[in-house]
């Protein structure tokens, strides 16, 4: 519509993705704590919960904006895919925590820690490259970064996942063992799940990167 490129366009969607990104890194963050282990895990787990709840009142908070915009910044189908993009990361998230606060399984396995230190770091890079957004003509190359760190994350997690799965039961000779084993073998594949979350989000950001910068 031609009257559209004279009516004032609505930013306030690319503050709602800064959001966003804030709140699924403080979770990554917490994941993290509670991964490790250590006391108060009922704690961390609570306030992991409440996150992945703010997380959905911010995406709750787009999309009714979005209904509600005439003149969006950015497509609307893709202001729709980032949003859900980093909601499906935040309940990953969040879901990794309760399984674990549900387990209540021995020290955590390298690869677990690890591969909670790879969600924080992805989160990072979110939360890097949202602001970037609103200027994104001019931020090409940081979010051209921040993405290709994504991509690099997830591969990485993808090859301790391979590793961790070739030797999750060596050593296992009593089923107290193996029901531990397995529960760590779920924990990885929920955490390996939630990384690749995170690269959805690259994906989309890379092809709004293309449409728009």
């Amino acid at each position: 519509m031609v009257l559209a490129r004279f009516l004032p366009r609505d930013e306030q969607f690319f503050t709602y993705f800064t959001e966003a990104a804030q709140n699924a890194a403080e979770a990554a963050t917490v994941l993290r704590e509670i991964v490790q282990g250590g006391p108060d895990l009922d704690r961390k787990v609570h306030r992991l919960g409440a996150l992945e709840t703010q997380g959905d009142d911010i995406t709750h908070r787009i999309f009714s904006a979005l209904n509600s915009t005439f003149v969006t910044p950015i497509d609307r189908d893709d202001i729709h895919s980032l949003a859900s993009d980093v909601d499906d990361f935040v309940d990953d998230i969040e879901e990794v925590g309760q399984r674990l606060g549900l387990y209540r399984i021995g020290a955590p396995t390298e690869t677990a820690l690890k591969l909670a230190q790879i969600l924080v770091e992805q989160a990072g890079h979110l939360a890097h490259a949202m602001p970037l957004l609103e200027e994104m003509h001019k931020q090409r190359e940081g979010l051209r970064r921040d993405i290709l760190e994504l991509h690099r994350l997830e591969n990485e997690a993808d090859t301790l996942q391979s590793e961790a799965l070739a030797r999750l039961y060596d050593g296992v000779t009593e089923v107290p063992q193996l029901i531990e084993a397995m529960r760590w073998g779920e924990v990885h594949a929920l955490l390996e799940r939630a990384t690749d979350r995170a690269e959805s989000i690259a994906n989309t950001l890379e092809g709004m990167l293309l449409k728009y910068a």
